[in-house]
């Protein structure tokens, strides 16, 4: 069962208005914002792999740049790269060819050429056993993509109706503070409507040797806020 937590926050900005004209009750509303904020177990996640060829000289004690001469080519890597996958319980489906190729190569330097996989996963556990697996010597670069989750919908609605609490619990105090009691909802104004905070970010890299001791990575983080008008009753 996917668990979400919400944080409720009392945003600054709140307008108190006693103008009739703009009233479409009895002249008398306030506004306020409430938002929330979930945080969602994800059930698929994207792991990005970059494979490129490399000189078996780079790993030898004492080689220099100039003397490297056996390159390993791309192809090598990618098949002992996918029998890693494999044996780490990883089914060929779930492997998507992203992107090949190399834009740059270094002054003197042969050029290296590289190949970028999407791996589909259902568990964190998973990407463990893929560094177990593989032979870091044709990776060159790992990160975490994409964070989903198949029930984002119901989280969202979850989402907007706490967010609508939070703005009633909110204008509820205040009005009482003023003598007065809350009535009804004039109008419900979505603010930057289902905003995405994922815990990872395609562009932050990941060394093996740290790979997963960053527990705040492994959440989709969704945020929702609401700007409600409340009718002001007398009491």
């Amino acid at each position: 069962m996917h668990r979400f937590l919400f944080h409720f926050f009392l945003l600054a900005g709140i307008i108190l208005s006693v103008t009739p004209a703009q009233s479409q009750t009895n002249g008398r509303y306030i506004d306020v914002t409430g938002t929330a904020e979930i945080e969602i177990i994800p059930d698929k996640i994207h792991y990005i792999v970059e494979i490129k060829e490399y000189f078996k000289e780079e790993f030898e004690t004492h080689a220099k740049p100039e003397e490297y001469r056996t390159k390993v080519s791309l192809s090598q890597i990618e098949q002992e790269f996918k029998q890693a996958l494999m044996q780490a319980g990883i089914p060929e489906k779930a492997i998507r060819t992203q992107e090949i190729g190399n834009y740059w190569r270094e002054p003197g330097k042969d050029f290296l050429i590289s190949k970028q996989f999407d791996i589909t996963l259902t568990s964190f556990d998973q990407i463990n056993k893929i560094i177990e697996n593989i032979n870091t010597r044709g990776i060159s670069n790992m990160h975490i993509g994409t964070l989903e989750n198949k029930n984002l919908q119901a989280y969202k609605k979850k989402g907007q109706i706490s967010a609508l609490n939070a703005a009633r619990e909110k204008a509820e105090y205040l009005v009482e503070a003023t003598g007065n009691k809350l009535g009804n909802v004039i109008h419900i104004v979505e603010n930057d409507a289902d905003m995405s905070f994922l815990s990872s970010s395609p562009q932050r890299n990941i060394r093996v040797s740290d790979a997963f001791s960053y527990d705040e990575y492994r959440v989709i983080k969704k945020s929702y806020s609401l700007r409600v008008r409340f009718e002001i009753v007398e009491k």
